[in-house]
């Protein structure tokens, strides 16, 4: 039963959401959280949007949502990141 519930942790589909200033490495400084992991996002959308900022969406398979919730708090300690959260897809 253990074994189900981390399978079942680590094959959902997560999407992080960043909202960032438009800032020219933003889009380079939230990647580089999943490359220390050596996580390959299974999709990723960055779009410029109105009042300056930049909206990322991530889609992720096989990361638990304790490491998702730890790499959205880290963003959110980046000065140019207005806000990070994740959810279920």
């Amino acid at each position: 039963m253990c074994v189900e519930n981390a399978f079942q942790s680590t094959s959902a589909l997560l999407r992080l959401r960043v909202v960032a200033e438009a800032d020219p490495g933003a889009l380079a400084r939230v990647l580089e959280r999943f490359q220390i992991l050596n996580v390959l996002p299974r999709r990723v959308v960055a779009e410029f949007g109105v009042n300056d900022l930049l909206h990322i969406q991530i889609d992720i398979v096989g990361l638990e949502e304790a490491r998702l919730s730890n790499i959205a708090a880290k963003l959110c300690q980046t000065t140019t990141v207005l806000g990070a959260y994740w959810h279920y897809v």
